[in-house]
């Protein structure tokens, strides 16, 4: 359940970042998970990947990558212009 508050939160950030009426113009957003955050990435991975399939998003392709760290953190959105 910790993974799908932390991709709701992330969505919430996209949908403050590009607008509301944007989202559906999302094509993809790349999360960086650290190391020691405490975060199962796969388990992130799918509910993120849940949250985006849906209206308002409905195309985002989701990048979880791996850094050194203890952070977590949205690292790029791509939007179709």
């Amino acid at each position: 359940m910790h993974e799908l508050s932390l991709a709701m939160e992330i969505c919430r950030i996209v949908e403050r970042t590009v607008g509301v009426d944007q989202l559906s113009r999302v094509t993809s957003l790349g999360v960086a998970v650290g190391d020691q955050a405490n975060v199962e990435v796969t388990s992130l991975r799918f509910c993120l990947e849940s949250l985006v399939a849906r209206p308002p998003f409905g195309r985002a392709r989701v990048e979880v990558v791996r850094s050194g760290d203890d952070a977590l953190r949205l690292e790029y959105l791509e939007i179709d212009e």
